[in-house]
This record gives C-alpha cells, sequence and structure tokens, in this order.
C-alpha cells in the first residue's frame, strides 16, 4: 500500500467529502511535507480538524494515520531526490538542534527494530551460518560498507566467507556461480533498493541457496526473494538514510557468530596478537 496511495487516493476522490478533499489535495501536491506531519499539523495547514485527518485514513484503508503516514513517508524515500530529501528534512527542522534530532530519531528507529526483529528467525540464520560451506554477503551502494563491515568481522571468525564485489550484475553473478544449496546469501538492501542486489540474491535462491535478506519491511524487495529475513529500521536524515539499526542487527550476528565458535576465535585473536607482536620487533629492530 506504500507505494500506491497517491493512485488510491486519485481513486476514490469523487466519494470524499470536502475536507477530505483538501486533505487529498494536498498530499496529492506535497506529499513529500505531508509524509513528516502529525495529523494535527496537516489539519491545520489544510484547515480541517484532526479527527477528520485521522478518519480520512481510516477511510484509505489504513489502522489509523501513523500507518498511512508510514506509508506517505517509505514512498518519499523511494521517489526523491537528494536535493529534495535535504529540503524537506530542513523545513521539518527549522531552527531545531540537529543533533538531538538526528539522535532521538536513532533511538526510536532502534526501539522498532528491536519490536520488529524476529528473535527465533535470527537463530535459524545464525544457525545457518556456522553449518553453511560457503556464506557470500552482497550489499551496493550505502548497504557496501555495512557488507564489509560484516565480511571484515565473519573472516576473522568463519573460514570460506566472501564479499561480493558490487561491480556490474553480470560480474556480480560470475562471483556467484557456484553457489547451492550448502551455501548461505546475505543481501543487505535499503532505499533506494538496489537492482543489482535484488537479481544476485534471486539467482541465488534458484540456486538452492539459504538467501538471507536484512532490510527494513517486509514488502522491500530483497524480503520477496529471500528464505529468511532480518528487519531493521532505517529512517530518512536528510541527504541520507540513517543506517544505525541495520548495523546494531549485524553487531548481534557477529557477536552470536563469535559466541558459537568461541575457541576458534580465541586461537585466531591469539594468532594475529602475536603475529602484531613479532612485526612490531621487528620494526624496532629495523630501526
Amino acid at each position: 500500500m506504500a507505494t500506491d496511495i497517491l493512485s488510491k487516493i486519485q481513486k476514490d476522490l469523487p466519494t470524499f467529502s470536502k475536507g477530505q478533499r483538501r486533505i487529498s489535495e494536498y498530499i496529492m501536491e506535497s506529499y513529500d511535507k505531508a509524509a513528516f506531519m502529525t495529523a494535527s499539523r496537516l489539519g491545520k495547514t489544510v484547515g480541517v480538524s484532526e479527527s477528520t485527518v485521522v478518519r480520512f485514513a481510516v477511510e484509505l484503508g489504513y489502522n489509523g494515520y501513523p500507518a498511512m503516514q508510514k506509508a506517505m513517508q517509505e514512498m518519499v524515500r523511494n521517489k526523491l531526490t537528494s536535493v529534495q530529501r535535504m529540503g524537506v528534512i530542513n523545513d521539518l527542522l527549522g531552527n531545531q538542534d540537529v543533533v538531538s534530532m538526528v539522535l532521538q530519531s536513532d533511538m526510536e528507529t532502534l526501539r522498532m527494530t528491536g519490536e520488529a526483529l524476529d528473535r527465533q528467525v535470527f537463530d535459524q540464520v545464525v544457525e545457518r551460518m556456522m553449518a553453511a560451506r560457503t556464506i557470500y554477503i552482497i550489499g551496493v551502494r550505502s548497504s557496501m560498507a555495512l557488507a564489509t563491515f560484516l565480511n571484515f568481522h565473519l573472516r576473522n571468525m568463519l573460514h570460506h566467507v566472501r564479499l561480493v564485489e558490487p561491480y556490474s550484475i553480470s560480474e556480480m553473478l560470475e562471483q556467484l556461480v557456484h553457489v547451492g544449496p550448502q551455501d548461505v546469501v546475505i543481501g543487505i538492501s535499503f532505499p533506494r533498493y538496489s537492482s543489482r542486489t535484488i537479481k544476485a540474491m534471486d539467482f541465488c535462491r534458484k540456486a538452492g541457496a539459504t538467501v538471507v535478506a536484512i532490510t527494513d519491511t517486509p514488502e522491500a524487495p530483497g524480503a520477496r526473494v529471500a528464505t529468511h529475513v532480518l528487519l531493521a529500521k532505517s529512517d530518512m536524515v536528510s541527504i541520507v538514510d540513517s543506517l544505525v539499526a541495520p548495523m546494531s542487527v549485524i553487531n548481534a550476528l557477529i557477536v552470536s557468530v563469535g559466541r558459537k565458535n568461541e575457541n576458534d576465535l580465541s586461537r585466531t585473536y591469539e594468532e594475529l596478537e602475536q603475529i602484531w607482536e613479532e612485526y612490531e620487533a621487528y620494526e624496532r629492530m629495523e630501526n
């Protein structure tokens, strides 16, 4: 419903009351601003009561105004350019403290992620990772930072972890040519969703691999092709999406894998410390 709210409003427009038409016209003309207004503020802007706004949301088929607002925000995040995003956030911020606003937003995103994340699915993903022949990690654009972070730490814990380099889709599929039922593929995808990531995940799913999507909503393209979905909320902050909650979920994955592989991990870090000590001793001798 998040992607067709404007078409639904257009379809139902003839049946709306005068007040509902005001709301409809404002949303169709300025949905980028309406998406971040409270019901009260939207009502004042168009000259109707807050209750009229709430009833309007229900009339469209939502459980209430927050659900309709969420749908508008998801649409905004997928449609606005970076410059338009900055304009929306600047209008909303006004003279507010940017640091406080961002931190409060991230705390709320973490809270919602904690509520949305299915612990049973999370545990199943960890078990599949521990048993996998190879773990492939996919992330493009802003999600590449998350993929690189996950790859860096997993490679210290498990053998056969591979980061799929985000080149063209054909080159990505070349790196995934040997994927099979014994493998786990972790695809990280947040708005704007990368078609390369989705196509690569779909390729792996058809090859029989366990495909894990780390994404923001069950309706996300990556979730639809995955066998397991780990939900992590993201929020629009100026020209970028906040990835605090996805990073937290990835941290939880790393910690869980580390706990299950504690003995091997201890030996790995002991060997690394010994290597660094020997290297530093060599450097001192050279100097």
